[in-house]
């Protein structure tokens, strides 16, 4: 992935070049059949392409009805973090919605991060979404699992079924589950900042051992295999089951804020470290 604070530098009018952080977005087609549109996916292709400027005030979603005893209102006047300076974020959403299949997820999650061409944008931050069962609450994953995958997909297929073929098994040295190497805590904080104070968002431990997990899986795993000291940026954030207009606004505007969280916690570690690396030489002159 790129780094970000030193950032993807994309050319711009003159020639000169202006620092954008890069992020993957993607979203799940539908796989049950009472529900038939997926909110993962119609979040998605709602973003724009970059990130807007922080809502001031934040006044909720009109005809949004908020979950029962949660408060309605504006984001908080005194908030822990309030939004700082990012550089221009680009929001890379997968063109079509991914399909639940193993087979589909396994094959499509390297695609997905060669983006190394001389015309593609590195990526820098990622953010997988799926859904969650019929609740009101929000949540991103901090970790995902190997195996245990013991529900079938749309295709009628187990994980097992692939792991049985002759192709070996991508990731059979690797750990039974892999975690995401951003701030977590201070994702959820800033992501909590940026959001209307009847949001309820949590940082979840268990993505379901399903296709939501699986390609959180995947995607470490392979960020893992092809760079082993670099960051994995990635997070997953699970969404309500219900699909309606007024609940699918609410949906992009809670990925929109943490999307800014993520950008803020990545560059605000990125200038607490070049600190003590000017720390640390100052020091070394003394």
């Amino acid at each position: 992935m790129g780094s970000v604070g030193t950032g993807t530098r994309n050319k711009v009018s003159g020639g000169e070049e202006e620092e954008t952080i890069n992020v993957l977005i993607t979203g799940f087609a539908p796989f049950r059949t009472n529900f038939p549109i997926n909110p993962s996916w119609e979040i998605a292709k709602s973003l724009p392409e970059y990130l807007p400027p922080p809502p001031t005030p934040f006044k909720g979603i009109p005809g949004h009805v908020p979950p029962p005893g949660t408060a309605t209102g504006t984001i908080p006047t005194n908030p822990t973090n309030p939004p700082i300076p990012l550089p221009k974020v680009r929001l890379l959403v997968h063109p079509s919605p991914i399909h639940v299949g193993y087979r589909a997820v396994r094959n499509l999650v390297p695609s997905l991060w060669h983006l190394d061409s001389p015309s593609t944008p590195k990526i820098d931050l990622a953010v997988h979404i799926g859904m969650a069962g019929p609740r009101g609450f929000y949540s991103i994953e901090r970790r995902a699992h190997k195996s245990n995958y013991t529900m079938g997909d749309v295709d009628n297929n187990l994980l097992s079924d692939l792991d049985d073929e002759s192709a070996p098994h991508p990731w059979q040295d690797l750990p039974e589950e892999l975690l995401s190497d951003l701030d977590m805590e201070d994702v959820l904080q800033r992501w909590r900042d940026h959001s209307p104070p009847y949001s309820d968002l949590r940082i979840s431990e268990d993505a379901g051992h399903y296709l939501c997990d699986f390609i959180y899986y995947s995607s470490l795993a392979h960020l893992v295999k092809n760079n082993p000291h670099e960051r994995k940026r990635v997070v997953f954030l699970h969404v309500p089951s219900e699909a309606s207009p007024a609940w699918v606004k609410v949906g992009r505007e809670l990925c929109l804020s943490l999307v800014r969280g993520m950008a803020e916690s990545e560059v605000v570690r990125r200038e607490r470290g070049l600190k003590v690396e000017d720390h640390q030489e100052e020091v070394g002159e003394l």
